[in-house]
């Protein structure tokens, strides 16, 4: 018995630890999206770009990476490959040189409709209702934030 109570409260044992939890449960549903995306000719942070393009139309680089918290250096190739594809167009901010601007195009805009099931043919996947999906999306949001937050804090506890 008391074994079991140690092994209950062992937070160094893999099946207790949060983050190895949500890193699997990210490898499975990226995995089940590799099919879906190979039908659009998209990479799992491709579609994730084009979603957030479908939503916007034009947003420059930095503030897409921030959207999906990746930096310029992971992003940059991403985006100049779905340039070459013809699913967005980079182009300087006219009234900053500095920026550049990435808007989805014509064809970018068709791949939306192409990829207008891909949500609910995961949502069945997960076997879980529409409102306990929406609650773990809302509570994994709140869990970054606080996490960031524990990132740019300094004083993390010992």
């Amino acid at each position: 018995m008391e074994r079991e109570n140690e092994a209950a409260t062992d937070w160094l044992l893999l099946d207790h630890q949060l983050c190895f939890a949500l890193y699997s449960s990210s490898l499975a549903m990226t995995k089940l999206y590799k099919p879906l995306l190979s039908e659009l000719g998209l990479t799992y942070p491709q579609y994730l770009v084009m979603l957030v393009l479908w939503e916007t139309e034009t947003l420059s680089v930095s503030e897409l990476g921030k959207r999906l918290a990746l930096d310029s250096g992971t992003l940059t190739p991403l985006l100049k490959r779905l340039a070459t594809t013809g699913l967005v167009t980079r182009t300087r901010d006219a009234t900053d040189e500095r920026r550049v601007l990435v808007s989805v195009t014509d064809a970018g805009r068709a791949l939306r409709q192409r990829a207008t099931g891909i949500p609910e043919k995961m949502l069945c996947a997960t076997q879980c209702p529409v409102e306990e999906i929406q609650a773990l999306t809302r509570r994994l949001h709140a869990l970054r934030s606080t996490l960031e937050q524990a990132r740019t804090d300094s004083s993390l506890p010992d």
